[in-house]
This record gives C-alpha cells, sequence and structure tokens, in this order.
C-alpha cells in the first residue's frame, strides 16, 4: 500500500508540472526554468500557492494577487495524473517498467488536455518520450531477462503506428500526423505487455474517439464543419490497455470459449 500512496504524491508533484507543459509548450515557451505567474496578472506564485490540489481549494480557485478564476482544469491535471501514477505501482509494482509508464501518465495527461484545446500533439512531449519508454523497457528486460518482450514492443509500435499511418495517408484531413507518432509511441508499451493489451488498447482507442466526437457534435448541435481532437480517444483506449488490457483480453476470450 506504502507505495502506491507515495506513488500518488509524487504524481501530483508532476501533474503539476504538466500544467507547465500545458500552459507553455503550444505558446512555444521555454519549459525547464522559470518559475510560474499568473497568466492573467503577471505575478510570480509563492510556493505556497503552488501546492498541487490543496492551494486550489485554499484560494478558492482564484489567483491571490488579481483574483483571476484559476480553471478547474489545473488540479484536475494533477488529480488524473496522481491517480494514474498509483495505478501503474498497484498494477505494476515497482520496476523500471512502472518508472516508463508512469512518465508516460504524466505526457498523456498533457496531450490530452493541449489536443482538447488546441488540436495538436506536440513533437516536444511525443518525440522525446519514445527515447524514455524505450529505455524503461530495454532496463525492465536487463532486470527480468524476457528479451523477447522487446521484440513484441517493437511489433506494437509497428502496427499500431502503421496503422494509423494508413489511416492518414487514406484521410489527411480527418487525422493529424501527430496522432501517428502518439500512436507509435503508445504502441511500444502495449506490445512490451502482450498482444492482449496491444489488442485492448488498440480497438478500444477508436471507440473512445467515438464517444468523444459524440459529444462535440452534440455540443455543436452540428455535424458538418465540427472539429473534433482524435488523441485523447486513441490516448484514454491505450491507457485501458496498458492497465488492464491482459484481464479484458482474457475475459473476452473466455466468453467466447464458453
Amino acid at each position: 500500500m506504502l507505495p502506491i500512496v507515495v506513488a500518488g504524491l509524487v504524481g501530483l508533484l508532476c501533474g503539476s508540472f504538466a500544467n507547465v507543459w500545458i500552459a507553455r509548450i503550444p505558446l512555444g515557451e521555454q519549459w525547464v526554468t522559470g518559475s510560474s505567474r499568473c497568466p492573467s496578472c503577471g505575478r510570480e506564485i509563492r510556493w505556497f500557492d503552488n501546492i498541487p490540489v490543496l492551494s486550489w481549494v485554499v484560494l478558492r480557485g482564484r489567483c491571490r494577487a488579481c483574483g483571476w478564476r484559476i480553471p478547474a482544469t489545473y488540479p484536475a491535471v494533477e488529480l488524473v495524473t496522481a491517480l494514474l501514477f498509483s495505478a501503474v505501482v498497484w498494477v505494476h509494482g515497482v520496476s523500471a517498467l512502472a518508472v516508463g509508464l508512469c512518465y508516460l501518465a504524466m505526457v498523456s495527461v498533457a496531450l490530452v488536455v493541449i489536443d482538447l484545446r488546441h488540436f495538436r500533439l506536440p513533437d516536444a512531449l511525443v518525440l522525446p518520450s519514445l527515447g524514455v519508454i524505450a529505455a524503461a523497457l530495454v532496463t525492465e528486460v536487463v532486470v527480468t531477462g524476457e528479451p523477447s518482450r522487446l521484440l513484441i514492443a517493437c511489433a506494437g509500435a509497428a502496427l499500431l503506428g502503421g496503422f494509423y499511418l494508413v489511416m492518414w495517408w487514406v484521410y489527411p484531413g480527418g487525422l493529424g500526423f501527430g496522432d501517428v507518432k502518439t500512436a507509435l509511441l503508445l504502441g511500444l508499451p502495449l506490445g512490451f505487455l502482450g498482444w492482449g493489451a496491444l489488442a485492448v488498447g488498440g480497438i478500444l482507442g477508436p471507440f473512445v474517439a467515438a464517444v468523444f466526437a459524440a459529444g462535440a457534435i452534440a455540443r455543436a448541435r452540428a455535424f458538418r464543419g465540427v472539429r473534433i481532437a482524435y488523441g485523447p480517444g486513441l490516448i484514454i483506449g491505450a491507457w485501458l490497455g496498458l492497465l488492464a488490457g491482459q484481464q479484458i483480453a482474457s475475459a473476452y476470450l473466455g466468453l467466447l470459449v464458453t
């Protein structure tokens, strides 16, 4: 239980950092250094007003200096990241794989919000993550001694990325190339976890995306001309595969057999 709680607390801090990515990367701003500032008045945010979730609650969602209403997205990002960190450690234990997946969780939450706001999946997040996840998977193999899992990971990346590459080529107006690169990234850990996880994560992506699309169409009360972010569906579907894909696949196959 303690590792799960610790993972959640670390996830809160990393969620706060994911908010920095969300705010700065789409604008082309550097995010490595520099203190947090209020987007409205530009006042530097002091450390006691920058505690994940707690500060937002204490300040009642407003900037201490100017009273600007801080969107609920900020604590939501922190909470979701914390929940994903805890879920990763609960499912996969304390391991190199878990470290890689926790990093992917932070990136995934940031990508979902950025895509919903800007209809982009920035290379600045996706491409470096390929190296981080690959390094985590190689380290996991060195520890466990199962090199065949790396081959399946590469196959997963090729299959999922290749599928979306074909979709982008057939209908480039309906799918961004960022979705292709994100699918490549998600396919690596999905394949590493096995064919069941890859199948579930890959199949559920379009279904979740369809739910997002239906919601966007319902809000706009129109069908034509509605912009839909595909990335959130792709990412959420993949995470269902990463956390419960093998179990879902086994349960489904069990129903078929019986």
